[in-house]
């Protein structure tokens, strides 16, 4: 069983057992967050669409820890120019576990 969900935007696979990655949530570390926003749920081959959202589904998951990602490099570059310009930064993330999916 899994469900097609959408946090903060950017929508997830979310399986029962499974860490996601998103966008820093405004939740502490070991709290229970509910999502509410299910776009589809998959039971043993039965599929279920929402239009826009699955009703009454929800999927339960627990904060684990919020962590930073890789250092993405930004590069510009003008040719025959002289320009060049390098910047960084490093994405916050919440790791979140599911702990269930209600449908």
């Amino acid at each position: 069983m899994y469900a097609i969900i959408e946090v903060l935007g950017q929508q997830f696979k979310a399986e029962e057992g499974k860490r996601l990655f998103v966008h820093r949530m405004k939740a502490e570390q070991g709290e229970k967050v509910t999502l509410e926003k299910v776009l589809l749920v998959d039971k043993d081959g039965a599929v279920t669409v929402g239009t826009p959202v699955v009703e009454g589904a929800k999927v339960e998951a627990e904060v684990l820890s919020h962590v930073r990602g890789e250092k993405v490099l930004v590069f510009h570059k003008k040719r025959r120019k002289g320009y060049r310009k390098l910047n960084g930064h490093r994405q916050n993330f919440t790791e979140l576990k599911i702990n269930s999916i209600v449908a």
